[in-house]
């Protein structure tokens, strides 16, 4: 009884924010930029908006806001309430208020829409009409497609968002993901690319990671990269964070940017002032000056693959270790996957640390993949895990963290960081919802 009056509630409240930011978006008039996809999303978004807001009045979902009730919020500039009623009927006064009395408001909204279910998308795009719509990366074994028939209903899934642009918007496509071009194809509306590879319209090329010597151990500091488009090129240097997803996302921004009229010169500016998401292949200084690469937002076959590879490309002379959890939602592939990539660790990392019951498919494929059984270490959960690591870090170590939500694995970056008094400021999920969890 209790759980149908949950749902019952949650639904009245998604019908009464949708119906708000229908009458807001009528009232306002915004462009509208859309980014979807299964991983990228949310670093796409925030490279979007450190490119446009300099130069255009914007806003943009706040931290992963792409569900049919954070996308409405988003819109009306709301937080979430969770469990507070009160704070509920704030939100919905400061919406009608909107509609009622014309205020100051955004030209352009950019907007991250997920899907962790089938018709979340297809029900958004039924009111939310994007100008430019954004397809990020969408793997073979996307996350959340344990509830969906196949790997293929997701993706389609994905697209209905596209298919609601407006007659004369821009789609968006990563040309590195031929799924994602190939679903494009059907969509008649004007296309521009971006990628890391030469046949896109704007490309992220050149990605170099820097370091610097610090107590005599090189540690890895930040990127750099050039933007080219169109016989034009500029370089872009990101620091704090790794990763050719950042690159990528990079080029995605520079796409939008550059249809809105921003100039490439313009758009590097902007990107230079970039901050990634916390959790996001974020770079932290790690006890006995080791380095931390926190990845700990969430995790899915296919952004543990690109972190891996991440890894692998860092020159060190110090070992590398793998702090993996468990990778949720899976459903049927979820062992399949875990192995898999536990080989792909063997050949990237000496040692690996796991996290869970699923993860210990991580050490069954390492071990497949040679790696030695003395370099493997299993814990079932992320303070333990933390805990336990703090025992054998040495000076340079430079550590992956990464898992999906539930398994909580910024509470083992929490347990390692040099500077765990500024955890709120560099971790994810230091909210007092999340924390009562």
């Amino acid at each position: 009884m209790k759980e149908i009056t949950k749902a019952a509630s949650k639904s009245l409240v998604i019908l009464i924010l949708t119906y708000l930011a229908k009458k807001v978006l009528h009232r306002y008039q915004p462009k509208i930029i859309a980014i979807t996809g299964s991983v990228g999303k949310t670093t796409t978004k925030d490279a979007i908006y450190a490119a446009v807001s300099p130069y255009k009045l914007a806003r943009k979902s706040e931290k992963s806001f792409n569900s049919e009730i954070g996308v409405p919020l988003t819109i009306l500039g709301c937080r979430n309430a969770w469990l507070n009623l009160l704070l509920w009927l704030e939100n919905f006064l400061r919406g009608l208020w909107l509609i009622l009395k014309k205020q100051d408001y955004p030209d352009w909204l950019v907007l991250e829409v997920g899907a962790d279910r089938p018709g979340d998308i297809q029900k958004i795009s039924t009111w939310l009409k994007p100008d430019i719509v954004v397809v990020t990366h969408i793997p073979k074994i996307p996350v959340h497609v344990e509830y969906f028939s196949s790997p293929q209903e997701l993706l389609r899934e994905k697209m209905f968002i596209a298919k609601a642009l407006k007659e004369k918007g821009v789609l968006i496509l990563n040309a590195d993901d031929e799924d994602v071009l190939r679903l494009g194809q059907d969509i008649q509306r004007k296309k521009v690319t971006y990628g890391l590879k030469n046949n896109a319209d704007v490309v992220a090329g050149d990605v170099l990671f820097e370091s610097k010597i610090e107590n005599g151990v090189e540690l890895p500091t930040g990127m750099v990269f050039n933007l080219i488009t169109d016989r034009k090129e500029t370089p872009v240097n990101i620091n704090n964070v790794l990763g050719n997803h950042i690159a990528l996302s990079c080029a995605a921004a520079t796409a939008v940017a550059l249809q809105i009229g921003i100039t490439l010169i313009d758009v590097s500016k902007g990107l230079s002032r970039f901050s990634n998401p916390a959790g996001r292949m974020s770079l932290i200084k790690g006890i006995k000056n080791s380095i931390i690469i926190d990845d700990t937002y969430n995790s899915s076959p296919g952004a543990l693959e690109e972190a891996l590879e991440t890894l692998q490309k860092i020159n060190t002379n110090s070992r590398k270790i793998s702090v993996l959890g468990d990778m949720l939602e899976l459903g049927r592939f979820s062992i399949g996957e875990h192995r898999r990539l536990g080989k792909i660790t063997a050949k990237v990392s000496d040692i690996l640390v796991t996290v869970g019951l699923r993860a210990r498919d991580f050490a069954m494929g390492a071990l497949d993949g040679g790696m030695k059984e003395n370099h493997i270490f299993q814990y079932e959960n992320s303070v333990e895990a933390g805990k336990e690591i703090q025992n054998f870090i040495k000076t340079g170590d430079i550590l992956l963290v990464k898992g999906s939500q539930g398994v909580r694995m910024e509470k083992c970056v929490e347990e390692i960081m040099a500077q765990p008094e500024r955890k709120e400021e560099l971790l994810v999920r230091q909210s007092k919802e999340w924390k009562n969890k």
